[in-house]
């Protein structure tokens, strides 16, 4: 027994050993001298070994401690299925640390990456924007968008050949170029209209139009009754089967 506390104090005594809590025993200490008259400190060691004890209970919280950190910064790390195993070492320990402190690195090096919290507010200022009330909703409602904007796209260019205008032009003046080109067409279409009814006047042209429809339903009438007497089928044959029954 002798041997085996000696063999514990000289591990304790070490340099490498954590610092020690010694507490003399107030009482008279029982064979704590050595061969040659020395006191040998033996006392200590049971309350030096619980410390050790719980500071290795201490380990194992810690490192579950360090695994939640962990998953919270860096959910994509890859668990290393041993990390179960009762026995924790600092090394373990380490590695979680190094892992968080690498990826916090990157982070900073790589300033574009966006963080959680930005994704989240991008998500959210899409739904509001275009009108998405659910998750689910936001990738057809994407396509959707997608779809539109390709549409908008090819109708814009199509105006920008046909208008002659330039790629540069803004969508405002393309919209005031074809309003100008459609005042133009029915600035046309009016006076081809008035010069085919004979007149400047509108109510002249609505008196015309209340004569044409007045004339052309007996008129269809009566080529429809020659067309059946005739016995014919085109217009242009009618003056000819009168001639012939003259």
């Amino acid at each position: 027994l002798l041997k085996v506390l000696s063999n514990i104090d000289s591990i304790i005594q070490r340099p490498r050993a954590p610092p020690l809590i010694h507490r003399r025993s107030k009482g008279p200490v029982q064979n704590s001298t050595k061969e040659n008259g020395q006191e040998c400190g033996f006392e200590h060691l049971p309350l030096t070994i619980e410390m050790w004890a719980d500071q290795l209970v201490a380990l194992k919280d810690l490192h579950r401690s360090l695994k939640k950190l962990s998953l919270e910064l860096v959910p994509w790390h890859v668990t290393d299925p041993q990390d179960n195993r009762e026995s924790i070492q600092v090394q373990d320990l380490q590695f979680l640390v190094d892992t968080v402190l690498e990826e916090i690195e990157n982070k900073e090096k790589n300033s574009q990456t966006p963080s959680l919290p930005t994704l989240f507010a991008i998500v959210s200022h899409f739904q509001k924007l275009f009108d998405v009330n659910s998750l689910n909703g936001i990738y057809p409602r994407m396509n959707e968008v997608y779809t539109k904007l390709g549409e908008l796209t090819n109708a814009m260019r199509n105006l920008h050949e046909l208008l002659e205008l330039d790629r540069s032009v803004p969508p405002t003046v393309v919209v005031d170029t074809v309003g100008k080109l459609c005042d133009v067409i029915n600035e046309n279409v009016t006076e081809q209209l008035q010069r085919l009814l004979g007149t400047q006047d509108i109510h002249s042209i609505i008196s015309k139009l209340e004569e044409h429809e007045c004339f052309f339903p007996p008129f269809q009438a009566l080529i429809q009754d020659l067309l059946s007497l005739l016995e014919i089928s085109n217009l242009d044959d009618i003056l000819p089967a009168v001639r012939k029954l003259k």
